[in-house]
């Protein structure tokens, strides 16, 4: 029986490779675009995203070419936001995944650019008929993730992370802003395994809840990191929200407290699966991988 951390491996892996053979090669005058796209989509990072796709479509049995396409356009969205939010005009971040940040591999102009370029392929992707061969099932995967990526979901928590300040030390306030920052695109990533796995309504509705709360504790972990983190362990700054006095739930309710909560959704994600019985093994020891995580 495999491990929650050999299947990671094994997920990570086939999106690598599909990934690899997907992106465009670096030739011609845009050379330089390419190999920008390719520097951060193939930089490494947990897959994380990836995994909770194949992983609920695994439970029903869906189609393995439908959901690593799939799963390969939400790792192209997640690289675009992380391009663009370490921007000098975002976080002005300059350590990714233990790596210079794209800006300052190439630059800022090449870096807007990439991700640019890298959120629009993910709708190529999504529509292409190699996704699905119904067309239907591709437009609706299309309209989610851009609900999950845009002024709705992705787009809008980060637009409120910027205005940090107005939220102050409100909770509920902070809470909106990661479950659209973060938890919008883990949300469509589960969402979209059980939607092509044809999953009835009462186990979407089981697995959107896990996802939500699998995504709020991801972005409390998160928070925790980067307030005693290391470097070499999470492969990106650390300390940096204090430096710059945003908010964040570890500033908002302490360490202490957001350990606490981190366990109590935690509790909850794995009730949410109950329905699902030993189909949904891999997914419930991922719930621990996400609270107990250093990178």
């Amino acid at each position: 029986m495999q491990t929650l951390q050999t299947r990671l491996a094994e997920i990570a892996e086939r999106v690598n490779t599909a990934l690899d053979a997907l992106l465009p090669k670096p030739q011609g005058p845009e050379s330089e675009l390419m190999q920008a796209m390719r520097y951060s989509a193939l930089g490494g990072g947990k897959r994380l995203r990836p995994f909770f796709t194949i992983e609920a479509g695994r439970m029903f049995d869906a189609d393995e070419g439908a959901l690593l396409r799939v799963a390969c356009a939400i790792e192209c969205v997640h690289t675009y936001s992380l391009i663009h939010d370490d921007l000098p005009c975002m976080d002005d971040d300059e350590l990714r995944r233990g790596r210079p940040t794209l800006h300052l591999a190439f630059d800022e102009a090449t870096a807007l650019l990439a991700g640019d370029a890298l959120l629009t392929f993910a709708f190529e992707l999504m529509s292409e008929p190699e996704t699905h061969r119904d067309p239907q099932m591709r437009c609706l995967l299309t309209t989610g993730l851009a609900r999950a990526a845009g002024a709705s979901g992705m787009v809008a928590g980060q637009a409120a992370d910027m205005a940090g300040g107005e939220i102050d030390s409100d909770l509920i306030a902070v809470t909106r802003m990661n479950r659209l920052k973060t938890g919008a695109l883990i949300n469509f990533s589960v969402e979209a395994g059980a939607m092509i796995g044809c999953a009835s309504e009462a186990e979407r509705t089981a697995l959107s809840r896990y996802a939500h709360d699998v995504g709020l504790a991801f972005q409390m972990r998160d928070d925790i990191l980067d307030a005693e983190g290391v470097v070499r362990d999470t492969g990106k700054a650390v300390g940096k929200d204090k430096d710059r006095g945003k908010v964040n739930f570890v500033t908002v309710m302490g360490a202490d407290a957001t350990r606490e909560r981190v366990t109590m959704l935690a509790a909850q994600a794995k009730q949410h699966l109950a329905l699902f019985g030993p189909r949904a093994r891999i997914l419930l020891t991922a719930v621990d991988f996400v609270v107990e995580r250093r990178y």
